[in-house]
């Protein structure tokens, strides 16, 4: 297990949801986003298969399921124990990320109660906005406008994502995919969770924005700290092999 988790704080450096350094150094190979067609997953039973992945099938079987379509996330499956699976793309990432407008993404993940009332509510309007062709200025925008007008939910106590998809793909960088929980919190310091200590399997980044250059431009957004720690298994149970 000590092995196991060195291996995923190594991969999870790497990914460039919390790779803060990433945004400054690299260059921006998506400066803008690619035919709408490039997004979408042709086969819906794939994408809804693919969203379940996210999490173990005694959690998924019973949740709600959305696939995206032509003006955004849509429901395809009506579930029964409020948790809500979906496949992310690239521009429901940190807004300074490098791969956000990357059309490979594909993120099978799947939100506790908690996180599909406060934190779905955003994957639907940035998937319209998308959809819709909207820059990421304006992207930006219309977030912090629907939350300026209670348009959009504060952020529950006890949100969190399972993401335990073999079949994801989270990022050019590192092996592409791992297993992990993510937890979506108010904390303002990862320090209080021992995230980035020495030994331990916790790791934080900002939802909204990677680097801290670019705190200014969360101005208006809630600041909400997003906890991730690597899991031994993939959702089918199968152990983590890291050349995977």
């Amino acid at each position: 297990m000590g092995a196991f988790l060195m291996k995923c704080s190594v991969l999870l450096i790497g990914l460039g949801v919390i790779h803060h350094a990433m945004a400054q150094d690299a260059a921006n190979p998506y400066p803008k986003m690619a035919p709408v067609d490039q997004y979408l997953m042709p086969d819906r039973n794939a994408e809804i298969a693919l969203a379940r992945s996210a999490a173990p099938a005694s959690i998924s079987r019973d949740a709600t399921v959305l696939v995206l379509g032509r003006k955004g996330y849509e429901k395809a499956v009506e579930g029964k124990n409020g948790f809500v699976c979906v496949v992310g793309r690239s521009w429901t990432g940190p807004f300074d990320w490098p791969e956000f407008w990357n059309p490979k993404i594909r993120a099978a993940d799947c939100l506790n109660p908690q996180a599909a009332r406060s934190i779905v509510p955003i994957f639907y309007l940035r998937a319209k906005l998308a959809m819709a062709g909207r820059s990421k200025a304006e992207m930006l925008a219309a977030v912090k406008d629907a939350y300026a007008h209670k348009q959009l939910p504060a952020l529950e106590n006890g949100a969190m994502d399972y993401m335990m998809s073999k079949s994801s793909y989270l990022t050019e960088e590192g092996m592409h995919n791992m297993p992990h929980l993510m937890f979506d919190t108010l904390v303002k310091d990862g320090k209080d969770w021992g995230s980035g200590a020495e030994g331990s399997p916790v790791m934080s980044s900002p939802y909204w924005f990677i680097t801290p250059q670019a705190v200014s431009q969360a101005n208006g957004l809630p600041p909400i700290l997003v906890f991730l720690v690597g899991a031994p298994t993939w959702s089918d149970g199968s152990p983590v092999d890291m050349h995977h």
